[in-house]
């Protein structure tokens, strides 16, 4: 070795040759290892200079997996939904319909997402939708970007830059992520004005706010938490005629996206138009059951200023979820919101969740049980309401419920369930019922992982 233990490092072509090596290069391909492996080849070079002992072949082979491992081990997967929470919001929300996914498909190659067939021109993004929209609110114009934070943040900066926008205490919310309504309002350039207190506002709290410099009155619907007891906001409608009486927009953000009905104290689309708001704004992906959106509609003049503001350009919407958007509008247009897997979900009745969790939990045998329990909408939609089920009760043991959520997770596809109290929960209700038969392997297999 002449006295230099690097020299006595495997070459590349040997640690390539690797049967761990060989099995990543096919999973990820040889350029991402083979730049890992020389990366981990410099490492142990430098470790010798230092006086470190000499990696074996099965070493420096491990350090190389284990690092391709933590690149690529976070790409988004499939999973299976057992926790009951429907627009469970690390999991992506509302899953999308089978004509969604469909559509998605179908865009993902070249289409025609400003291409207009008829004319062999350049077409508008996203009028297909827009016009989808219109026709299913009501609304005199509309306006899609790529998420509800983007509709607020383009409304507020073409609308209000350097003028006052008044807000209500109790609606100043973080919607998520650390991101709060102040935050958004000082990224788009304009000043804040506070009335009322968080818990009681008055609609003389607005009429002393305004002023020359007010540009807009906002509304927020403070959807991921309530407040009760002494409480007072003024009604919709009355803040609708301050701002007729004044000349200021109304600008209502709702939040979920719910378009009608009634479901505990989420405000509705159809009720926000029918009391004539100049704006309002709301998500694709909670209630609307679709892909990440943030939805316009409103008064023509107001919807258009906000289409020919460069921040729009900014916040577009990608060709993708336009065409996932379009195929969510139609179902609603249909009338089949059936075909919207949310929908399906909100709609089991704990009866309907019986049967299944019974037929699961005779697959698992005597470690599980059948508890009622309840599941909730999540998603920053109705906080407090409860979702009854019916829950496959697992007993782990002898692996503690940690470990066994755990081996889930490592699962293929991984599942997320609960787990309390040395039990692990599981609540068909957000699980495809075409997946039954898979979870119960999967639930079966991790039963018998130490036996």
């Amino acid at each position: 070795m002449n006295g230099d233990p690097r020299r006595a490092l495997p070459k590349m072509d040997v640690v390539l040759a690797h049967p761990w090596i060989t099995e990543q290069m096919h999973l990820c391909g040889r350029p991402l290892v083979a730049e890992v492996a020389r990366r981990a080849l410099d490492l142990a070079r430098e470790g010798l200079a230092e006086g470190q002992p000499l990696p074996s072949l099965d070493d420096i082979a491990q350090t190389v997996t284990t690092s391709v491992t933590a690149l690529t081990s976070g790409r988004i997967r499939a999973v299976i939904n057992a926790t009951g929470v429907v627009l469970h919001t690390n999991l992506g929300r509302a899953p999308l319909s089978d004509a969604a996914r469909e559509a998605v498909t179908a865009a993902a190659g070249y289409s025609t997402v400003e291409f207009d067939l008829q004319t062999g021109g350049r077409g508008k993004r996203g009028t297909t939708a827009n016009l989808l929209l219109r026709e299913l609110t009501g609304a005199p114009a509309c306006l899609a970007v790529n998420n509800a934070a983007a509709a607020l943040l383009l409304a507020l900066n073409a609308l209000a830059r350097d003028r006052e926008v008044v807000v209500s205490r109790g609606e100043l919310v973080e919607i998520g992520g650390e991101f709060r309504i102040p935050a958004i309002m000082e990224a788009a350039g304009v000043k804040l004005v506070e009335v009322g207190s968080t818990n009681r506002t008055h609609l003389s709290d607005y009429v002393d706010a305004i002023s020359e410099r007010t540009a807009l009155l906002m509304v927020v619907h403070p959807s991921n938490y309530r407040i009760e007891g002494f409480t007072a906001q003024p009604p919709l409608t009355d803040l609708v005629d301050l701002a007729r009486k004044t000349g200021v927009p109304l600008l209502h953000d709702i939040g979920s996206g719910l378009l009608h009905g009634q479901m505990g104290d989420e405000p509705t689309l159809e009720d926000s138009l029918r009391a004539e708001v100049d704006l309002a704004v709301f998500s694709g992906d909670k209630l609307f059951g679709g892909p990440q959106a943030g939805l316009i509609v409103g008064r023509s003049d107001l919807v258009q200023r906000l289409a020919r503001h460069p921040v729009a350009r900014a916040v577009r919407i990608d060709k993708l979820t336009l065409a996932a958007l379009e195929a969510t509008l139609l179902s609603h247009l249909s009338g089949r919101l059936e075909e919207l897997p949310i929908w399906r979900m909100l709609n089991l009745s704990p009866q309907d969740l019986r049967i299944r969790a019974e037929q699961m939990a005779d697959g698992l045998g005597r470690a599980a049980s059948l508890r009622e329990g309840a599941g909730v909408v999540g998603g920053g939609s109705l906080p407090g309401e409860r979702l009854p089920s019916v829950l496959v009760e697992i007993d782990p043991q002898p692996m503690s419920e940690t470990a066994f959520v755990a081996g889930l997770r490592a699962a293929d596809p991984p599942v997320i369930a609960r787990a309390e109290k040395g039990r692990v929960l599981v609540d068909l209700r957000t699980v495809p019922p075409e997946e039954d038969g898979r979870l119960l392997r999967i639930l079966r297999d991790a039963l018998t992982a130490d036996a």
